[in-house]
Order: structure tokens, then sequence, then C-alpha cells
């Protein structure tokens, strides 16, 4: 297992990272972070916390950072395989997830308890991050519903934490495919409503993402105008928020800046 002064330091720079206001100092400093990471892990290979940890960065990195599709694939993917050997680390059914029916992974996720958050976490985003850079391939559209499953077991065994992140990411789930396919853009409003509520509006991120996914989705251009104002005039800073606060701000303008042309 990793030494206490190791996992500190993983802890400690990832609340850096996220109360850092400037997100170019994030994204020129991160790969010196990943490259620390991945060389902690070789000595450490099957160490949860490290891996859970260089799981969330890779994909982070790979879904804000990059701009290259190409290389925002190699990163997710990396991602995705660190957050696979994190959550089987722990527990051990996820080993077998790869290629299961899912339900019969369904059943697996009762086995899920609080100890396995952090894992379960990592592991949610990082399988969303890597769906969300693959959404053109319909191979990784299939795991939308196993991502879906394991936030809401998440949701069930977790302290509260974290409930407004998770119930972003699955707003973004319910509008990320058409309603045809198994998508339920109302479904997904009310996730965005509820991410909103929990974070009192302090999380910026859960306001672009609603009227990104799914104000433009249904085509609202005064929700999706009103949720992005507010964005503008919001204090980014907040702990563990201000990053993902500052980027969400960057977005805004950016879609508020594109909305005539969309709409």
């Amino acid at each position: 297992m990793v030494s206490t002064v190791a996992s500190d330091l993983v802890v400690n720079l990832s609340t850096a990272v996220l109360n850092q206001n400037d997100p170019g100092i994030v994204r020129d400093g991160a790969p010196a972070y990943l490259l620390l990471l991945d060389s902690l892990l070789e000595n450490n290979p099957r160490d949860p916390v490290l891996l859970s940890s260089a799981a969330t960065l890779y994909a982070t990195y790979g879904t804000v950072f990059s701009e290259d599709a190409n290389r925002a694939s190699r990163l997710t993917q990396r991602a995705r395989e660190y957050s696979n050997m994190a959550i089987c680390s722990t527990y051990r059914p996820s080993c077998d997830w790869e290629g299961m029916l899912f339900t019969d992974y369904e059943r697996t996720l009762d086995g899920l308890s609080a100890k396995d958050t952090q894992v379960m976490y990592s592991h949610g985003l990082s399988s969303l991050a890597w769906i969300r850079v693959h959404s053109a391939d319909y191979t990784a559209i299939a795991y939308l519903p196993y991502v879906e499953a394991l936030f809401e077991r998440y949701l069930e065994i977790n302290d509260g934490s974290d409930d407004a992140t998770i119930h972003t990411y699955l707003g973004i789930l319910k509008t990320l495919i058409p309603t045809g396919l198994g998508g339920d853009p109302e479904k997904g409003r009310a996730h965005f409503e509820r991410a909103i509520q929990l974070s009192n509006g302090k999380d910026l991120s859960a306001k672009v993402e609603f009227a990104n996914s799914y104000a433009r989705l249904m085509y609202e251009r005064d929700l999706h105008d009103r949720l992005l104002n507010e964005v503008l005039a919001a204090d980014p800073e907040a702990p563990r928020l201000t990053l993902t606060n500052v980027l969400a701000q960057r977005q805004a303008k950016e879609l508020l800046a594109t909305a005539d042309d969309y709409f």
C-alpha cells in the first residue's frame, strides 16, 4: 500500500487543484501531476487511493483541457483503465463487470457499501468522461445504463457530501442520447434542478450543464440564457468548487456567444 506521506500528498494536491482560480495553471501543471501519479503507481499498482486519484485527474484533463480528439480519447481510456483497477482492488465482484449483462451487473451493486464510495465516484466519473469522448461509438453508449445504475447506488450509500455532483452527472447521462435510444430529458432536468438545490447554487457547473445538455436539446432559449447569465453573475470562489466554477463561467460566455446561431 502507498505510504501515508504519499497518500496525503495526493489528497492535498487534488484539493489544491480544485481550489485553483487560474485554469491555465492547472492545464500547464497537470501533466506533471499525472506523471507523478503514474510513477507512484509503478511501485503501488493496486493501491485504490492512487488509482482513483489518477483516474479522476486523467478523466478531467481529457475532457476539460485536451483540445485534440485523439489525445482526449487516450486520456479518458487511461482513466477508465485506472478506475476499473481501483474498484476491482476493493470490491471483488467488479472485476467481472467488463462484458457482463446488465441484469447480472445490477445484482452485484447491492454488495457495494459506504467504504467503496471513493472508488465508485472515480469509476463513475471516468466512465462518464470516456462515454462523452466516445459518444459516436455505440459500444460506448451501451455503457450508459451501467454508469447510471452505479451513480444511483452511490446516492443510496453515500453520506450526501457529493450528491449535488452526482445529480449533475445523472442529468448529463439522461440528456446525452435521444429519447428513442434510452434518453429521458425531463428526468435529466429534474437531476439538474436537484443538483442546483443541493449545492445552494454554488456549483455553477450544474447550471452550465443544465443549459448545454437540456435547454439546448429542448430548444428552451429563455431557460438557457437565464441559467448562463446567473452563472456569469455569481462569485466563483467556493471550497473545492473554484476551478470548476471558473471553467463554468468561461463555458457560459461561449454558450451565450453562440446562442443566436444555435436557436
